[in-house]
């Protein structure tokens, strides 16, 4: 087929002189003029390109996910999660504790009452505590137990078993202190075991029975800031200063082996340390607000 190439020429306004003239003579001129015509007056429609692109997505099938699908996959997050949650807060250890300078109070599962004293931290199980009711102490604590089953806390030296009482428990350097203040406690010391009722305290050291006696106080004298020493080495009085007050204290000078007994504040720093002393014949320094040097 020949292609014709005059036609061509004429729409781009190519042909001139003779080629025109002759074209124009073809009987098919006529026709060409108004195809050229016409053709001028059409319009290309403008390119829509963000309209194709969502009539292609529209017309692209995917697989929809159930509405049950996506409920199950919910619910099992929902009770993973949840069991995750019971678990660490059922099954493993809880730690309440006391920083130095410092009390606190808490209540056990059953709605027994602890209170801890500065520097003194207790661990226990909320799992099955109605049948077991047992926690470990280190330091000092006050319990006033609910009335139930039995209620054991366990030290370093030794354990106390109690039932539907209040009780004080002070475990320090190798030091056991145990005061009955309503009801009967149980305290096994090694190989033997103390029975205690209201009224009566008793203290264990370097393994052998310190102190045996009776008491009028309704409550530990530390809940009104002093403590009471019985028997007490003088660096177990000023650790627990130490600690009552948050501060450092400084000794120079040989140990005595002199034991004190008597009461010191917890709320007046320099009565307390006047007290030691005059009872030890020391000099007090002192280096900065929290330090103190007894030569």
């Amino acid at each position: 087929m020949e292609e014709n190439y005059p036609l061509a020429k004429w729409l781009n306004n190519e042909l001139e002189g003779d080629e025109l003239k002759a074209f124009e003579a073809s009987k098919d001129f006529a026709v060409y003029q108004k195809i050229k015509q016409y053709s001028g007056e059409l319009q290309t429609p403008t390119f829509d390109e963000n309209k194709m692109l969502h009539t292609i997505l529209q017309r692209k099938k995917t697989k929809p996910i159930s509405l049950q699908k996506v409920v199950l996959r919910i619910a099992a997050v929902v009770i993973l999660s949840f069991g995750i949650t019971f678990a660490v807060k059922n099954f493993t250890n809880f730690t309440e504790y006391a920083p130095n300078g410092a009390t606190t109070a808490f209540l056990l599962p059953d709605n027994s009452t602890v209170l801890l004293n500065s520097g003194s931290e207790i661990e226990y199980k909320k799992w099955n505590w109605n049948n077991e009711r047992k926690l470990k102490l280190n330091g000092e604590a006050y319990f006033k137990v609910a009335k139930g089953k039995k209620f054991e806390v366990a030290t370093e030296i030794g354990k106390v078993t109690v039932l539907g009482t209040q009780f004080n428990v002070k475990n320090r350097n190798n030091r056991l202190d145990v005061t009955c203040f309503e009801g009967k406690v149980q305290v096994n010391y090694q190989n033997t075991q103390h029975l205690l009722t209201q009224g009566m305290t008793v203290s264990f050291e370097d393994g052998q029975q310190l102190v045996a006696d009776q008491t009028a106080q309704t409550e530990p004298d530390w809940l009104s800031k002093q403590v009471a020493f019985t028997s007490v080495k003088l660096p177990a009085i000023i650790e627990e200063m130490m600690r009552q007050y948050n501060i450092a204290i400084q000794m120079n000078g040989k140990a005595t082996p002199q034991r004190f007994t008597g009461t010191i504040p917890m709320d007046n720093l320099e009565v307390a340390l006047e007290i030691v002393a005059n009872t030890y014949h020391l000099k007090i320094t002192k280096i900065d607000d929290s330090t103190y040097r007894l030569e």
